[in-house]
């Protein structure tokens, strides 16, 4: 398995379902040094997005001001019922549960991995600021 171009479209993203898939992509992105993003399925027929940096190893780093954003995109989320209140925000793991839809959940997965990569422009459209 290659690692995932940047910026990902979001039909590559990988889905991790069950935890064979789950290990498969995380070791592939370790053995790449990237970063993992995933979408999984969860039992209420709902998605998850995963994401975590340390796959990338120690050079790869995310600044302040990229967790920042992603984080507030996160936090919008969550404000507008969009995931679940359980979600993580960095700096170096990140999760949002209760994705209605797998397409919407791979939109979100792929701009997240965009901005761990310093690419805020997918994540501004696809979770726009709030006015």
């Amino acid at each position: 398995m290659q690692p995932l171009p940047v910026p990902c479209p979001a039909h590559l993203i990988p889905d991790a379902t069950g935890t064979d898939a789950f290990h498969d992509v995380y070791r592939n992105a370790m053995a790449h040094n990237v970063v993992f993003v995933a979408i999984e399925f969860e039992r209420r027929r709902r998605w998850i997005v995963k994401a975590d940096t340390l796959t990338a190893g120690s050079r790869h780093a995310v600044t302040d001001d990229l967790n920042e954003a992603v984080r507030a995109a996160i936090t919008r989320l969550v404000q507008n019922r969009e995931v679940d209140l359980d979600a993580y925000t960095g700096p170096i793991y990140f999760m949002m549960h209760g994705v209605q839809s797998e397409e919407r959940a791979r939109e979100l997965a792929a701009a997240l991995h965009a901005a761990l990569y310093g690419d805020l422009e997918p994540l501004a459209r696809a979770v726009p600021p709030t006015p």
